[in-house]
């Protein structure tokens, strides 16, 4: 029998079997879609600054271990698989197209300095200067200034899910692509997990389990009395084929942004769709993001459209992810509803599931993200703020 069933994929689901199967586990993942159809391969790969300070919330303290814990998976996995993941230290200009964007970006500079960054403010004249690019949007009146965030990294998803996978192969981590149709519990255990569409339905037997299949966990959840959200939040991306890198940086225009990559290409993104499970990218939409690329760098942005998708984030009620043992199955946890974070928030919840899995002390407190927490006013990454800002912001 096997040690863990992993009920997913994904940046979660492969980053939660990499860290058991190094701990000595036997380590089955069944994943909905194969890697490249993941949410996490739609991600643009933003990660901002997670400095460590007393007093953090518990949702940027996840963040600020899983930063370190990130940098250091990044070099294990570049000397373990030869796959270079891309994270870099690119910084993060945030800018501003309005008066009151503005003033608002004064407020978040501030609210950055507080938590240990370093930020930078910049006037129109410094934008320019930052990044030439933008220097015509900066003459037309079409940005007024905002701040620069040098800690702010990137990281490219595609190749971190290539090296995710490569050594959970090497760690004997067996993978397959499978639709889980139910989670089998009986006398307060799961006793197996249902696989459809194979002949006779196999049913997948482990020691223990861990749901951690993003937007689909809430319906996986159910059988073990979970009232989990994972609510799907669409999020599209346009990429542009640029003949040469004209960013340095990270643009963000509040929730729009800019991700330059270093052989050209561009991203742009992004969207915050209440759209159900439904993952196709929109024409509507991609024009908008178009817009977006010229309105920033003008007949910069006037390149090829290579490619545009769209992934499915797990979103939460309280605006936290749920990571922890499932209340009254013994051998069943849970790590799903990272929402934005997922990539970000990866190694630090790999850990701490493998800890629980294995009996060992956790190293950051689990019980903020407990499936059984009380219910809590919608926090400012909840599905609600979120889909609310996008509705409302004035940038």
């Amino acid at each position: 029998m096997t040690d863990c069933c992993i009920v997913g994929g994904g940046v979660i689901g492969l980053s939660i079997a990499r860290e058991l199967a190094g701990r000595g586990l036997t380590v089955r993942a069944l994943a909905r879609d194969a890697a490249r159809d993941t949410t996490s391969w739609a991600a643009a790969g933003i990660l901002p600054p997670a400095p460590q300070q007393p007093g953090l919330s518990p949702n940027a303290a996840l963040t600020a271990w899983s930063d370190r814990l990130m940098r250091e998976w990044a070099a294990d996995l570049l000397v373990e698989t030869g796959i270079d993941v891309g994270l870099r230290e690119c910084g993060g200009l945030h800018v501003a197209a309005t008066a009151a964007a503005l003033e608002r970006l004064r407020g978040t500079a501030d609210t950055w300095r507080r938590r240990g960054a370093r930020c930078d403010w910049l006037d129109a004249a410094a934008l320019a200067a930052c990044e030439p690019a933008l220097a015509g949007a900066v003459a037309a009146g079409h940005l007024l200034g905002g701040f620069v965030l040098p800690g702010e990294l990137q990281v490219r998803p595609s190749r971190l899910l290539d090296a995710l996978e490569r050594s959970c192969e090497l760690r004997g981590v067996v993978i397959e692509t499978a639709d889980v149709a139910r989670i089998e519990v009986r006398d307060g255990r799961v006793t197996g997990v249902v696989v459809d569409g194979r002949p006779g339905a196999e049913t997948v037997q482990a020691a223990a389990y861990v749901l951690a299949a993003g937007a689909w966990t809430e319906r996986l959840a159910a059988p073990l009395g979970l009232r989990l959200e994972t609510r799907p939040i669409r999020g599209q991306i346009v990429m542009l084929r640029l003949p040469r890198p004209v960013l340095g940086r990270v643009v963000n225009r509040g929730l729009d942004y800019l991700v330059p990559r270093d052989d050209g290409r561009l991203l742009v993104g992004s969207t915050l769709e209440d759209a159900g499970f439904d993952p196709e990218p929109t024409a509507t939409t991609i024009e908008r993001l178009q817009g977006v690329a010229r309105d920033l760098l003008g007949d910069a942005a006037e390149a090829p459209v290579e490619r545009v998708w769209a992934g499915l984030r797990p979103g939460s009620a309280d605006g936290l992810p749920t990571i922890g043992r499932a209340p009254g199955i013994r051998n069943a946890f849970v790590a799903a509803g990272h929402f934005r974070a997922g990539i970000h928030q990866s190694a630090g919840t790999a850990v701490l599931v493998a800890d629980l899995v294995t009996g060992r002390p956790p190293t950051l407190d689990p019980s903020p993200f407990a499936a059984d927490r009380p219910p809590a006013p919608p926090g400012p990454d909840s599905v609600a703020a979120m889909l609310a800002r996008a509705a409302g912001v004035d940038a």
